[in-house]
């Protein structure tokens, strides 16, 4: 997970005899997409075609569907550049340039503890976003690396009008279900194009990938160019005893529970489970996800060699002794704060950070109440969400015509409030505040019911009156959002004050004395900014037998039973005899990718796009704390698979035309292939 400022170049080309060039590296970097929401893509024609993820497009195609017409489960191609419908709520962000602000970041909050070293390093990082940010088109962040150690300045191409294109049905996306999930050998078409549009029309763009000419082949060497979420690699054994003991069996179980509750509401009905089915299908991949962030964890090797590298980073800092002086202390301040975190969890979860308020329709109500005040005060004082270079990105979800189904949504306002009654108790004063009488069903749908919020209108000018219109409101929606307000933001004080600013500042510490001993020897921790991960095609050995690296098409119709979630679509099974069944369709990497990274390219050392990563293998769960070559697998679906359907399966005779330009190898006069029987 290298940044692409400071690769390896050298450690590479001995590993694998090849070395990018500059050139290289920066085509490679403006090639590469991330949606704002959560995943990586990349940009795949001169025409602004971007090439992701259907599980990163799903709630898109969940919010441009109807009952009538369900494009999760029947899939999505527009045929013409008219068809193509705009995603409610989708940013892709192209990297352009990145810029190292650590000295002014440095001298920002030098001599600084606590909460006064907290607020300036945030009104420091809010002045030189601002700075940068001189376009809405544009957006800036300072990122920190290495836990302090480094802070760069993003800067990123920002689009806001996007445009579904192609998505598979559901069926072939996610073929073998949560069975399958973060398992390999797979069968999977997890694909789906978007279109960056600009100025009513579709953007053009400078850098794309070409489309590989052959599949990826076993010991070929891979790059994967993405935006991993996070890691935890580089955190203190108290930080990761904290997870451990305290975090992750109540993430479990909330998980598991609302899991439980999402369910049977899809049960209701046919439209009950459209509706639902992106929230279920994000939960049950959150929950086996972090089922194996836990099972790592509770590895006694895994957390003994935790334990034993800091105890020896610990001995080198005691042989200087005015290191030791300086250092060691942040590690028991960590310690105290991990603590302290502990005691404060229930009300941080469940009121600041809405674990007992559930919805889309609260969310839209807090973002209004608190931006009425926010936005009155000066940039760099300002709650971090509300600083003028978060604003565009604010206002889009805001905004989002993302259709709100109430019965969804009472069921998971009513579903929440009886956790903030569990967690906090019946006599906690805020409990008994907001519930009053009421039980958490009766007040869930009296508030759903009476808002006003669906109204995309009514947002807007709530948005547009400022806190005169705010607190005008009668919306019982807005009321609740004011009545907890003030609770939220104490709760968040105290967190920011007592935790965080602590956490920040020793990690810091111990980031720079990391760095005077090591220095960049290795690479950061993930923070969702684009990274280059390079590796190999290869397979693996678990529980005594050896995995292939790659699958093929024909294997997809052999493991199909006919029923869910091993049914293969009417498209797939009209289609077989026209498909050339030996065609690789998904293939294992020993890349290092970990959440974000879903929609990444997979691509070779020409710089072609071979493949398209859309999971992990489980051991690669453990990913967040440790990166074992030997089992962590990437997993992507070739760019041989993805033609061979758009081609025999959909037809997309569109697609297959725009990507014509950027396929390595192909004819001029036409496709790589064409089939007689083709559609």
């Amino acid at each position: 997970m290298w940044t692409f400022d400071a690769l390896p170049r050298e450690r590479l080309a001995r590993a694998y005899g090849f070395a990018p060039s500059d050139a290289w590296l920066d085509h490679l970097r403006l090639s590469s997409a991330r949606l704002a929401r959560g995943c990586s893509a990349s940009f795949v024609s001169e025409g602004g075609l971007v090439l992701t993820n259907h599980h990163c497009a799903h709630a898109c195609l969940e919010q441009v569907s109807t009952a009538e017409r369900d494009h999760v489960r029947d899939g999505f191609y527009a045929a013409a550049p008219g068809d193509e419908v705009r995603c409610p709520d989708v940013e892709v962000d192209q990297l352009v340039s990145i810029a190292d602000v650590t000295p002014r970041m440095t001298r920002a909050t030098a001599g600084l503890e606590g909460p006064r070293f907290f607020e300036a390093q945030k009104a420091e990082m809010a002045r030189i976003e601002k700075e940068c940010q001189t376009s809405d088109r544009l957006r800036c962040d300072v990122v920190s690396l290495y836990h302090g150690g480094i802070y760069d300045l993003y800067r990123y191409r920002r689009y806001q009008d996007v445009r579904l294109v192609f998505a598979p049905e559901f069926s072939a996306a996610f073929f073998g279900g949560d069975p399958d999930n973060f398992e390999f050998p797979r069968w999977d078409l997890d694909v789906a194009f978007l279109r960056v549009w600009e100025d009513g029309k579709p953007a053009r763009v400078d850098h794309f990938l070409r489309w590989g000419a052959e599949p990826p082949r076993e010991g070929e060497l891979t790059f994967v160019s993405g935006h991993p979420g996070g890691t935890a690699r580089q955190l203190t054994v108290a930080e990761l005893e904290y997870l451990r003991d305290v975090a992750l069996p109540e993430k479990l179980l909330d998980l598991a529970e609302y899991r439980g509750v999402l369910t049977e509401y899809a049960r209701r009905g046919a439209e009950a489970r459209r509706t639902s089915q992106a929230a279920l299908f994000y939960v049950e991949n959150a929950l086996k996800a972090n089922r194996g962030r836990f099972a790592a964890l509770v590895d006694r090797d895994l957390m003994a060699s935790k334990v034993a590298a800091e105890r020896a980073f610990r001995d080198r800092l005691a042989q200087d002794p005015e290191r030791a002086r300086k250092v060691l202390p942040a590690f028991d301040a960590i310690a105290r704060s991990q603590a302290a975190l502990a005691r404060i969890r229930a009300p941080l979860w469940l009121v600041e950070q809405a674990g007992g308020f559930r919805g889309d329709l609260f969310r839209h109500a807090r973002t209004l109440v608190r931006a009425a005040e926010e936005r009155e005060r000066p940039n760099e004082k300002r709650l971090r969400e509300f600083r003028d270079s978060a604003l565009p990105a604010l206002t889009e979800a805001l905004f989002s015509t993302a259709p709100i189904h109430d019965e969804l949504e009472i069921l998971k306002l009513a579903y929440s409030l009886g956790k903030l009654r569990e967690g906090l108790g019946p006599d906690d004063p805020l409990v008994r505040k907001v519930l009053g009488p009421e039980s958490p069903e009766e007040l869930a749908a009296r508030l759903v019911r009476g808002t006003g919020l669906r109204d995309v209108g009514l947002r807007r000018r709530l948005w547009e009156g400022g806190k005169a219109a705010i607190d005008a409101s009668g919306d019982p929606m807005i009321l609740l959002a004011r009545q907890v307000d003030a609770d939220a933001r104490a709760i968040r004080k105290k967190h920011e004050e007592e935790i965080e600013s602590v956490e920040r500042r020793s990690s810091e510490i111990i980031a720079r004395a990391r760095f005077e001993v090591f220095g960049t020897a290795t690479y950061p921790d993930a923070t969702f900014t684009l990274r280059l991960s390079y590796g190999s095609v290869k397979g693996y050995e678990t529980g005594g037998r050896k995995v292939s690296p790659v699958t093929v098409l024909g294997g997809a119709f052999e493991r199909a039973t006919g029923r869910e979630p091993f049914a293969l679509p009417p498209s797939w099974l009209a289609a077989k005899g026209r498909l050339d069944l030996a065609t690789p369709f998904d293939v294992a990497t020993t890349n290092d990718i970990i959440g974000g990274n879903s929609g990444s390219p997979l691509v070779n050392a020409r710089g072609e796009l071979v493949g398209l990563v859309f999971d992990g293998n489980i051991q690669s769960l453990a990913g967040d704390f440790a990166f074992d070559e030997r089992v962590n697998r990437t997993v992507a679906v070739t760019n041989a698979a993805i033609l061979e359907a758009l081609e025999e399966i959909y037809g997309a005779r569109r697609i297959l035309e725009e990507l014509r330009p950027a396929r390595a190898g192909a004819p001029a006069d036409g496709p790589a292939r064409t089939s007689p029987g083709r559609p």
